[in-house]
């Protein structure tokens, strides 16, 4: 099976940091590149056009849903998880109508998470 190409984007630097070693250690998922912003995230979805975006929701400048709609517009083949603390109906709604395919909270099962990713890119 060929990993999935994950960019995370997530402003908590440790938290961030900590997504990539866990899947790191995972054989279906590859992470190409992690960010702390929405825009960041754009520059390298251009550029890298990874199967999957792990989106946290809130970050400073654009928020999840924001950059979920940048993102798709920039690369339509790229699918959209959107990572939260927590989000109330109205942002998952957001997120949705943004274009994410899942919306999963930071305090789920890592393999919940795994296979949510891997469910994204079709895998």
């Amino acid at each position: 099976m060929t990993p999935v190409r994950v960019l995370v984007v997530e402003d908590n630097d440790a938290f961030r940091q900590t997504l990539e070693l866990l899947f790191g250690l995972r054989e279906e998922i590859e992470v190409v590149a992690s960010v702390a912003t929405g825009n960041e995230a754009l520059t390298v979805v251009r550029e890298l056009r990874p199967d999957v975006v792990l989106m946290d929701y809130r970050m400073p400048g654009l928020n999840g849903a924001e950059a979920t709609r940048l993102v798709l517009e920039a690369d339509p083949t790229t699918h959209v998880v959107c990572l939260s603390a927590s989000v109330t109906a109205q942002e998952v709604a957001e997120v949705q109508q943004a274009g994410a395919v899942a919306v999963i909270t930071k305090d789920e099962d890592f393999d919940r998470l795994v296979a949510c990713v891997c469910e994204a890119a079709g895998q």
